[in-house]
């Protein structure tokens, strides 16, 4: 373990996409990194690399509050990014119970119980809640409904957020993505155009990251739009869907 000078930075959904991403980016800052999820078998971390990978599952309250608590109580937590997600997309009476609790605790009650957990530290720390919503959360999302809601209640808290905790030196930033090449279209009947430029990488996701962490004390941007240059989808070939 590290000693409680060095900042630490939490990352939910490290192990692949857009928190893989962030994580890496982070570590390359100089931040000591715990990175959550399920399992890191896909991951790749270079030597020099300063990331933890902590197996959780995030909807495992109790655990997942252990856990941070843990790290607490040995470092000195400055950022945390609230970044796993999981989409299911079609007619919104085909979504199972099961599907939509998950979609919102994933995407909404996690971020919020670990903004709760970490709340004091941050004020201490005058640190940084970054929450990685969507483009969905600002406009109408037929085949995408609940996911689009679950993001635009992460977004307003975000908003709220700041506005409660700015006096303290927190600062609280909502990206909001636009189509990037992950796994989150898994479940969709859609993916990605075949054109680099209609779609993001995880990667250009961690630079808008590391730009928000560049700004002088005392100016925050709370909200970032990344959008690729072409709008462009593909319907997914029956060879292509998962089940």
């Amino acid at each position: 373990m590290e000693n409680r000078t060095k900042e630490t930075a939490i990352v939910t959904g490290a192990s692949s996409g857009i928190g893989y991403a962030i994580s890496r980016k982070l570590s390359a800052l100089g931040y000591e990194v715990f990175g959550f999820g399920r399992n890191f078998q896909t991951a790749e971390w270079k030597a020099g690399d300063h990331v933890h990978p902590v197996v959780c599952d995030i909807l495992d309250t109790d655990k997942l509050c252990a856990c941070v608590r843990q790290i607490t109580e040995q470092h000195q937590v400055r950022i945390l990014v609230n970044n796993a997600g999981v989409g299911y997309y079609g007619l919104h009476e085909e979504l199972s119970p099961d599907q939509i609790k998950r979609l919102v605790r994933t995407n909404l009650e996690t971020p919020m119980i670990l903004t709760q957990q970490l709340l004091r530290h941050l004020k201490n720390n005058a640190g940084y809640v970054i929450n990685i919503s969507s483009v969905t959360a600002g406009q109408s999302n037929p085949h995408g409904c609940a996911y689009g809601a679950a993001k635009a209640g992460l977004s307003s808290f975000s908003h709220s957020l700041f506005d409660e905790a700015r006096k303290y030196g927190v600062k609280v930033v909502a990206i909001s993505p636009d189509m990037t090449q992950t796994n989150l279209y898994r479940n969709a009947d859609f993916r990605e155009g075949d054109e680099t430029e209609s779609y993001l990488v995880p990667e250009d996701v961690a630079e808008a990251v590391e730009w928000i962490l560049s700004q002088r004390e005392g100016v925050i941007a709370t909200d970032i739009t990344l959008k690729p240059q072409i709008h462009r989808i593909k319907r997914k070939l029956r060879s292509e869907m998962h089940s």
